[in-house]
Order: C-alpha cells, then structure tokens, then sequence
C-alpha cells in the first residue's frame, strides 16, 4: 500500500470524477505519494495547520498507471511517485487526517 494525503476540495472532485487527482499531476507530472513510514513526515513537512484532510490508501496493485520510487526530497529517501490519476477503485481506504496539538497522528 502506498498513501496519500488529500485536501478535501480534490478529495470531493476525486469522488465525482471516479479518479485521484491533485494539481502536482498537472504541475510535476505525477501524484506525490509515501510509503507507511513517511506519512508523518510528509504530514509535517506540507499539512501543517491544513483542515480537513484525509489520508487515502492506495493499492499499488490497482494501479495501472507506472508508480515510480524517487528521491524528490533530496533526502536520499525514495517516495513513490504515481504517473497519472489514481482510479477509486484503487483506494483501498480513506481516513479523517487530524492534527492534535501534539502533532499528526496515523488513524490506524
């Protein structure tokens, strides 16, 4: 599984369209994603004071699109990188994604 953090505008166009998009497909050419153990990272790094998240699970298998592993952060770490939209039926699962004071925690 791979995950995404969605804002809730391209969450509700997700449901109307039948398909994940998000404006780094247009802007980069792919979906940012992350692995389980990044999602806090990324969380952190760009949701920061957002309202009204979700986290969405992806299926990779699903998936007929390439998914590629890239270090876009320069951290030398490999984040997976979806090449077009991501149908719904490859989201597996979608949760509330809530900042505490204490920072993000994973809904699972």
């Amino acid at each position: 599984m791979i995950y995404r953090i969605a804002e809730h505008a391209d969450w509700q166009n997700a449901r109307d369209a039948g398909y994940f998009a998000s404006a780094d497909l247009t802007r980069e050419g792919f979906i940012h994603c992350s692995e389980k153990h990044q999602i806090l990272f990324t969380a952190t790094k760009y949701y920061t004071g957002k309202k009204n998240l979700k986290l969405l699970e992806i299926n990779e298998a699903k998936i007929t699109a390439h998914v590629k592993r890239e270090d876009s952060t320069g951290r030398g770490e490999m984040f997976p990188h979806v090449y077009a939209r991501v149908p719904l039926a490859a989201i597996e699962r979608e949760f509330d994604f809530v900042e505490t004071l204490a920072g993000f925690v994973l809904p699972f």
